[in-house]
């Protein structure tokens, strides 16, 4: 019998079998209270636990008991008020410590069920339908190919892949090795042979007879090392190494031009927060650029990306040269899979509009796999939305939303990144 012990570390009075047991029992309640959680928190909180309240109605269990039946009797210690046959009131409800208003039902109500989920539980329930869209080229996920490459020699193997060149060259160093003390000693008999011929006459000398008999038996030991031996052969050793199988790049795009006010970038910001914890949360091969633009783009960091107070006019189309400049010379391999998010208010020149609409046309849709365009504005649209419109007709990888107010962030964002249907 094997027995199989779970040594990781748990809390105290927990139980990781059990919770996992529960979480998946309870998986569509938990979710439902994950979806009113989120509505009531900043997206900057949302890397952390939630406190989950489920209806107690949800998670009783079937219990089994004996029933009492027939007639009977009991005695409850301390009863100093009633006797047998006494009619009891029902207890009104009186003044109590909550702030809520009495009620005027009978009925008795039990708290709903509390407890903690951890960041990485809530983060897999708010992100369990979203997805990067259009992976046409390969699955990005966290598998990884493993190419064959050549590492040296085995000598064990199939009879294909014998190396014949080496097991001869291996045989032949043996045989030498293994007559080397003969063959030496072969030469010099033969040398002492010769000279003894030279100075006797008389072939029955016992000499002459003696070299000839260890003449004899070295040339028959010699001859009798085989020629290739199966600890000779030798088999060309190939070994699986790891190498990336696909890849994924996302592009953040920010607008940070003067007519982008500290509320506008605030929800920008907050839009691309909820993106990065999306894609560092859903996959682990994925490279995330971040540009900052307004007359001019510059590739940054996540500092400041985020925080840096760096400010100007809008030229909208530097941003997507630069971004075109970055995938030609870093990730034009047909190996990345290549998504860009965009936001920005839409102001922008009207002619800068137009060559934004052209590089997309041209240039930048053929090589993403998903462009997702974000207008965080209050008012009507503006010309980057109306040349942008046009693409949208052409392109069924390019999707554009609008941002009014931050409650339409994450509606906004899971419509982006909403599951496709198979």
């Amino acid at each position: 019998m094997v027995y199989l012990i779970d040594r990781r570390v748990q809390g105290k009075n927990k139980s990781a079998p059990n919770r996992e047991r529960f979480l998946r029992r309870y998986k569509d309640q938990i979710r439902a209270a994950v979806a009113r959680a989120i509505k009531g928190r900043s997206i900057t909180d949302i890397e952390s636990g939630e406190k989950i309240s489920i209806p107690v109605k949800d998670v009783n269990e079937p219990t089994f008991g004996h029933a009492h039946g027939g007639v009977w009797e009991t005695v409850q210690p301390g009863n100093q008020e009633y006797l047998k046959g006494d009619q009891v009131e029902r207890p009104k409800g009186g003044a109590g410590s909550g702030k809520g208003q009495a009620g005027n039902s009978d009925e008795m109500n039990e708290d709903d069920f509390g407890f903690q989920i951890s960041r990485e539980e809530f983060l897999n329930y708010f992100f369990e339908d979203l997805e990067l869209p259009n992976l046409v080229k390969t699955q990005l996920a966290s598998t990884t190919d493993f190419k064959s490459q050549r590492a040296g020699y085995t000598t064990s193997g199939t009879a294909s892949s014998l190396h014949v060149l080496r097991s001869l060259r291996g045989a032949l160093g043996r045989r030498i090795a293994v007559g080397a003390k003969a063959t030496r000693r072969l030469k010099d008999a033969e040398l002492e042979m010769a000279e003894l011929l030279g100075s006797v006459i008389d072939m029955s000398d016992p000499r002459i007879l003696a070299l000839k008999q260890e003449i004899h038996h070295l040339r028959t030991r010699l001859l009798a090392i085989p020629f290739i031996d199966p600890f000779d052969l030798r088999y060309s050793n190939r070994i699986k190494v790891p190498k990336p199988s696909t890849k994924a790049v996302m592009f953040c795009l920010l607008d940070v031009s003067g007519s982008m006010d500290e509320q506008k970038k605030d929800i920008a910001k907050r839009f691309f927060i909820l993106l990065y914890l999306f894609l560092t949360k859903a996959y682990d091969k994925i490279d995330v650029v971040f540009i900052r633009h307004h007359t001019a783009a510059s590739e940054v960091d996540e500092n400041d990306f985020f925080h840096s107070r760096e400010s100007g006019g809008t030229i909208v189309s530097s941003a997507l040269h630069l971004l075109t400049k970055i995938i030609q010379e870093r990730y034009a391999s047909t190996d990345w899979n290549v998504y860009v998010a965009q936001a920005s208010d839409g102001d922008n020149w009207d002619n800068d509009s137009v060559a934004c609409r052209q590089l997309l046309d041209n240039t930048i849709l053929p090589l993403v796999q998903y462009y997702a365009y974000v207008e965080i504005t209050e008012g009507e649209p503006q010309n980057l939305w109306e040349e942008y419109s046009q693409v949208l007709a052409h392109h069924a990888h390019f999707a554009m939303q609008r941002i009014k107010t931050p409650a339409d962030i994450y509606p906004v964002f899971r419509e982006l990144f909403k599951k496709q249907a198979k």
